[in-house]
């Protein structure tokens, strides 16, 4: 059976478990530590990041944005629920508009708001040796840029059914990966943003949500809104 090596609290890795679990394709699931540094992971993809999906024939693809390309033309998403049309549905213009979503929430939304919380609230409880005080003015910066792309989302959603366009996308489970892992450690106040909220509970109540929704991080129960699909 196809595997994937992911750690549970790895944005990109949760949104390639979503884009998996919604065209249907079975996995087994490897938690990989992603600060050990195995040699056997780095065997297989040098820059030791994650996720990475292993096929029968021992063939691997590294990282979500070439995972994702893969699934989706692999043809899967022609038979799946996938936002019934793959995971870069539309137009050229309009998977141009998913890609371009994808690179926002896998680059910007990681370099400006989610590394530093997870490398503050998971990797110092985790690691050994790694406990740090947070810095209160990185912390700062970050809720203020939390909150711009809360509006961002807010502004996607309130124009348009999900945040690309008419049709559930890579670019939605993109910024699942990361929102999640947020709701999870109780960093969004999610009445000050209703059309975001409006759009991740709908998106937290499909099937495929369900395995992340099961995650837990040791000694951090999360947060109420985690759990409940009607916060």
């Amino acid at each position: 059976m196809t595997e994937l090596f992911h750690y549970p609290f790895c944005p990109r890795s949760r949104a390639i478990r979503l884009a998996l679990a919604e065209l249907g394709h079975a996995v087994t699931l490897t938690d990989e530590q992603p600060w050990s540094w195995r040699p056997e992971l780095l065997a297989i993809n040098p820059s030791g990041e994650l996720p990475v999906l292993i096929f029968d024939d021992s063939s691997a693809i590294c990282g979500a944005y070439a995972i994702s390309e893969l699934l989706d033309e692999q043809g899967l998403a022609q038979t799946s629920d996938a936002g019934n049309g793959g995971l870069f549905p539309g137009t050229i213009a309009g998977r141009a508009e998913v890609r371009r979503l994808v690179d926002w929430f896998l680059q910007k939304f990681d370099r400006e708001v989610t590394r530093e919380l997870i490398d503050t609230k998971i990797m110092s409880r985790v690691i050994p040796g790694q406990a740090r005080a947070p810095d209160a003015e990185t912390l700062r910066a970050v809720r203020h840029n939390l909150r711009y792309h809360l509006r961002y989302i807010d502004h996607l959603a309130a124009n348009r059914d999900w945040l690309a366009g008419s049709r559930l996308s890579f670019a939605d489970m993109s910024a699942a990966g990361h929102v999640s892992i947020l709701d999870y450690l109780g960093d969004i106040e999610w009445d000050e943003h209703p059309s975001a909220k409006s759009w991740y509970m709908r998106l937290k109540s499909r099937p495929a949500f369900r395995g992340l929704l099961a995650d837990r991080l040791p000694g951090v129960p999360p947060h109420r809104t985690y759990v409940d699909l009607d916060f």
